[in-house]
């Protein structure tokens, strides 16, 4: 395997580097100024956010994450993963550059699976980030990490499904840009386990759909983007918005979390990244006890052990990135679950560190590491918890010795 970056990974690598440097990173606070600048955080988009994504587009910094298609940049995720990196160093960096989640998850789908006539209307304005998009599929009443006990129904009534059902942790949809969910629910109770669901796209000014609140996250309501539980009562939306066709829904989601996943991780190799440039600049700082913070050796350690965390997970997820272009997602799959667990996991240890040695200041407002934190310990969770990856990563290694077992 060779991982070594190509040519024009290396120029966008030096050009998204030097956008951060100069737009991105001196403009989190501004953004969060703007945000907490009005009465509703959730009627009004801070104007910074769209000034950065046009300067984003002007230097052709835009829509980098789907790979082998006409609508993006033509990159592998191989090529893709060290610049989703470079954006996961800021809260604010993925939006700029139109490749933050939902959306990209959201586009993906639409450019596998919608027709024509759905791109047209969905996936085009999408692309050009004027308006957003959020996912409803985890229930309240239901453990949503097995996808098959999903209760919301998808019902045909002549030319139109008729939807019902509540979600929750539907990322983005409190944004007064979200303008289309879509929303996997139930179409057949008596079809087999995985042909059971199906997906359908729902414009949120649909009657009958309503928000009922705002999650917040350790405390972050992540305004105006925002985590809402949603309501779904008797929805009508034409059966041309179903995606892919009937049972399709489980396929279609297997489809959607492999890239997603390997985004996440993409992205918390960046914020672990940062934290740990931060945590070395703060400790040559700062003194205690007669001598810098970089001269403790158990300060060297969390350096060093960071280091290492780091470098693994990035090693694991350039191969996973790899085997999904060469050998697709399926093949795939025991290593974007590896990654899954390890990348969340390893983030929150080297973030941790940093904090630690930032002290009182590393869980304020003052610095990105608590809200990193906040973020990278929701993704044990999104996207399938880390027991549901590990339970699939032994069952593969068990069945590749199972013949072997059974002939002692």
């Amino acid at each position: 395997m060779d991982f070594s970056y190509s040519q024009k990974t290396i120029e966008l690598q030096k050009k998204l580097t030097a956008f951060m440097k100069e737009f991105v990173y001196p403009n989190e606070k501004n953004y969060e100024e703007q945000v907490n600048a009005v009465t509703d955080r959730w009627a009004k988009v801070p104007e910074i956010i769209e000034q950065l994504k046009e300067k984003a587009r002007e230097q052709g910094l835009w829509n980098l994450f789907l790979p082998e298609s006409e609508y993006g940049a033509g990159l592998t995720n191989q090529e893709y993963a060290p610049l989703c990196e470079i954006m996961g160093r800021s809260p604010i960096g993925p939006e700029v550059f139109n490749c933050s989640a939902p959306d990209t998850g959201n586009m993906e789908v639409l450019v596998r699976y919608g027709t024509e006539s759905q791109k047209k209307q969905w996936l085009e304005p999408l692309l050009d980030g004027k308006i957003r998009s959020c996912f409803a599929m985890t229930e309240p009443e239901v453990a949503s990490s097995d996808a098959t006990n999903i209760q919301s129904s998808i019902i045909r009534d002549g030319d139109e499904y008729v939807l019902n059902g509540r979600k929750w942790w539907t990322s983005g949809a409190g944004d007064p840009r979200c303008k289309i969910a879509i929303f996997m629910g139930k179409n057949d109770p008596d079809a087999p386990r995985y042909e059971q669901q199906s997906m359908i796209l729902v414009p949120l000014d649909t009657p009958g759909v309503k928000i009922e609140r705002v999650l917040s996250v350790f405390g972050y309501d992540h305004a105006p983007h925002g985590h809402a539980e949603i309501t779904f009562d008797n929805v009508r939306v034409p059966v041309k918005n179903i995606l892919w066709g009937e049972g399709k829904g489980f396929a279609i989601a297997q489809g959607r979390l492999g890239p997603g996943r390997i985004h996440h991780c993409m992205r918390l190799i960046g914020a672990a990244e940062r934290a740990l440039e931060q945590m070395c600049v703060r400790v040559q700082e700062r003194t205690a006890f007669g001598k810098s913070l970089a001269e403790q050796g158990v300060v060297k350690e969390w350096i060093a052990e960071s280091r290492i965390d780091i470098e693994q997970a990035r090693l694991l997820t350039l191969k996973a990135a790899y085997m999904m272009d060469t050998v697709g997602n399926k093949e795939a799959k025991t290593e974007i679950a590896m990654i899954k667990v390890v990348a969340p996991n390893m983030a929150l240890r080297v973030i941790d560190r940093s904090i630690q040695a930032f002290g009182g200041a590393g869980v304020s407002g003052d610095f990105t590491l608590a809200a990193q934190w906040a973020s990278s310990r929701t993704l044990r969770l999104a996207d399938g918890p880390d027991e549901v990856h590990r339970n699939q990563i032994a069952r593969l290694e068990l069945a590749k010795y199972a013949a072997q077992g059974k002939g002692k």
